[in-house]
């Protein structure tokens, strides 16, 4: 369908070399490192319209010109995307400030906003013939590639931790994926992937593993900037493992400068908030360094995020100092008395991840990093709900 995408480049992210966009690619040979898409961002500025998203039906597809897949018959989707922007003026005013605003994203599908990233991911895939689909996970990530290759006809396996949230391990079984249990975290479950791909002949979904996960994510920044009437919030504090959403927002808003859609001159403070049992980005961003080290003995109730080192690390270190950000960790307790904040006078039934984000926002308004008057986007990724045992 002609123009439907403008994808035409897909580059490394370290050393910049191209492959070709109409084969099944996963990371660069040369450097080991993840790739991104690039689309031909001259043609659309000369030829997209800003407000021509707005007239469309809500869905993360309504801004498809900037996602990866070519033709529509190809999209696999379960209506994700447009989750709402709610403001926040009780907890706010709880922190003295006065443009809170939360962006819950547990109104995806499978109820978290992995929804987005494997609905791209699994509509390019199939779009490129792949029919067997795994993923290792920590718990989330697993149940939406179940969903979402179900819906697309595809077959999945999943990978994940014997302690798993119960309602992760059920919506992967119940969607028709193999799920299989190991002791450990996500690095062990990865190894295991990797044992059935070089078996079996599975295509492997992880987190930068393949290219397209990201392309979902990032239309969380277009929806933002549109929020904002263009003009982007001051602060966006979003909770990290993988780190796949912040790496997505902050491309989004580089792509709108391209474009030439943005009103605001000066991109958002990026925050990453970690949890204390498992904080491999705050530890190398205290000490300026450009990518993290393994996290020995990671936990935290906050099951995604414990991701004991992110494949894609670089490039989250390098968003935290472009956009002058910070990376905070939160202890378990904190995210628990967060977790209640946020319900008991927002009304939002956050995760323990969506938790930890308000968690490291009140961090930082005590240490006067953000200030009364500033516009803050917080992060809600998932429902509380998917966490009961």
């Amino acid at each position: 369908m002609a123009n439907y995408s403008y994808f035409h480049k897909l580059e490394c992210a370290e050393c910049g070399d191209l492959f070709p966009i109409n084969e099944l690619q996963t990371i660069c040979d040369t450097c080991q490192s993840p790739l991104l898409s690039t689309y031909d961002l001259e043609f659309a500025r000369q030829n997209l319209d800003r407000e021509r998203f707005t007239q469309r039906p809500a869905s993360m597809w309504r801004w498809h010109e900037l996602l990866p897949v070519f033709d529509q018959q190809n999209i696999v989707s379960l209506g994700e995307g447009d989750a709402p922007l709610l403001t926040a003026d009780r907890l706010g005013g709880h922190l003295g400030l006065q443009k809170l605003f939360i962006k819950d994203e547990s109104q995806n599908p499978t109820g978290t906003f992995k929804a987005r990233g494997l609905a791209a991911a699994v509509s390019k895939a199939k779009e490129l013939g792949v029919s067997k689909l795994i993923i290792p996970t920590a718990g989330n990530a697993g149940g939406a590639l179940a969903a979402y290759a179900a819906r697309g006809g595809m077959k999945a396996a999943v990978v994940m931790p014997n302690d798993t949230p119960m309602a992760n391990i059920i919506e992967s079984r119940i969607t028709g994926a193999e799920v299989v249990l190991v002791g450990g975290l996500i690095n062990t479950a990865a190894r295991v992937v990797q044992e059935k791909i070089d078996r079996e002949g599975w295509f492997d979904m992880s987190t930068f593993k393949e290219p397209y996960r990201v392309e979902g994510k990032k239309i969380m920044g277009y929806e933002v900037a549109e929020s904002f009437d263009w003009k982007l919030p001051d602060v966006i504090v979003y909770p990290t493992g993988g780190g796949t959403g912040l790496i997505g927002m902050w491309k989004a808003f580089r792509e709108m400068q391209t474009l030439g859609w943005l009103e605001s001159t000066v991109l958002p403070r990026m925050v990453v908030v970690q949890a204390a049992g498992c904080a491999p980005i705050v530890e190398a961003f205290m000490k300026r360094k450009p990518a993290c080290e393994f996290w020995d003995a990671a936990q935290t109730l906050a099951t995604g995020l414990r991701v004991p080192q992110s494949f894609a690390d670089r490039l989250i270190m390098d968003t935290l100092y472009a956009s002058n950000g910070i990376a905070v960790a939160v202890n378990d307790e904190e995210i628990r008395h967060a977790q209640d904040r946020m319900a008991s006078t927002e009304g939002v039934f956050a995760a323990p991840e969506g938790a930890a984000s308000l968690a490291g926002l009140e961090y930082l308004v005590r240490d006067n990093w953000i200030q009364s008057g500033e516009s803050v986007v917080l992060f809600n990724t998932g429902s509380g709900l998917k966490y009961l045992n």
